[in-house]
Formats: C-alpha cells, sequence, structure tokens
C-alpha cells in the first residue's frame, strides 16, 4: 500500500515538472516536412538512423531549410532546424505575394511560383505550402513537375525564393 502511493506520489511530481518547465518561445515558425528513417547493413547488424527535413520562417519573409541527420529522431530533427536557421533566404513580399513567376530546376525537382491576386490564397502541394507559408506569403500559385519527392521539392522551392530575391535587389538597384 505504501509502496503504491510513493508511486502515484513521484508520477504527479514528474508530471508537475513536465507542465511547468519553462518553454522557450522561438521567433521562427518550425514545421517539419519529412521524417525518414534509413537502414545499413553493418558487419555487426543493422545500423538505423533518421532523417528529418524541417522547414523554419518567421512569417515576415525569411525562411529557411534544413536536413538534419541522426541515429535518433530527435536529434535530427533538432539538427535540422539548426541548418535551416544558418540557412534562412529574406524573401521579398509585395501586397501578400512574390513580385513576379520564377521557374527553376534543382536536380529532377522542376519548381514554377507565380503571384497570384489578394483572397486567393495559397495554391501548392504540401512541401512547397510549407515553405511559402513559413516564408509568411500570403497569396501565391505553384506547380511542381518532375519529382514527387519532397526533400527535393523544398529545396527547389528555396531555392527559386533565393533567385528572387536577387532578381528583385538587382531591380531595386536598377530604379535607383
Amino acid at each position: 500500500m505504501d509502496n503504491r502511493n510513493n508511486r502515484q506520489f513521484n508520477q504527479n511530481r514528474n508530471r508537475d515538472r513536465q507542465n511547468n518547465a519553462p518553454r522557450i518561445e522561438s521567433e521562427f515558425d518550425e514545421k517539419i516536412v519529412r521524417i525518414s528513417r534509413t537502414s545499413k547493413k553493418t558487419q555487426g547488424g543493422n545500423k538505423i538512423g533518421f532523417t528529418a527535413l524541417a522547414v523554419v520562417g518567421d512569417k515576415k519573409g525569411k525562411v529557411g531549410v534544413g536536413l538534419g541527420k541522426a541515429p535518433d529522431v530527435a536529434n535530427a530533427i533538432r539538427k535540422g532546424i539548426i541548418l535551416a536557421k544558418k540557412h534562412m533566404v529574406e524573401v521579398p513580399i509585395v501586397n501578400g505575394t512574390i513580385p513576379f513567376r520564377v521557374d527553376v530546376k534543382v536536380g529532377a525537382a522542376q519548381v514554377m511560383l507565380k503571384p497570384a491576386p489578394i483572397g486567393s490564397g495559397v495554391i501548392a502541394g504540401g512541401a512547397i505550402r510549407s515553405v511559402v507559408s513559413a516564408a509568411g506569403i500570403k497569396n501565391i500559385s505553384s506547380k511542381v513537375m518532375g519529382t514527387k519527392n519532397q526533400a527535393n521539392n523544398v529545396v527547389a522551392t528555396l531555392e527559386a525564393l533565393r533567385i528572387l530575391s536577387e532578381r528583385s535587389a538587382k531591380k531595386a538597384a536598377l530604379k535607383k
């Protein structure tokens, strides 16, 4: 009887610790697009690892993508988020959309991003939608051609946004 009460007390105490743990609020919106399990045959048996594709953005025009690899899921996610924060891209947003159309081909992934009128929303598949919404773009139309691989589509989308920012910076410099 006494042992059961102690166990109950310890469970409640651990639950209180978990609920009262200070949460660190990040200025970035973090989204995990894909978690994959990989396995490798070795002399001692199978070596299992995980990859996590993370998208990080502040919904104000900054977005980044990272692919973290680790023996367990938690570390893979953490590494993916750290890499995404390192490789951030500034995206020009005009009236909630992008300034002009961009077509990009990266490997087998081909992505087309096109500005959309106000009120049309984000018309995009899952991989592109996560990157575009993390960047804070409210109205955009997109199309994925080529591969259905989410990792390649996310990388191609980020490259399209990088090209978009470079071209818009050049246009702004020419106007001055």
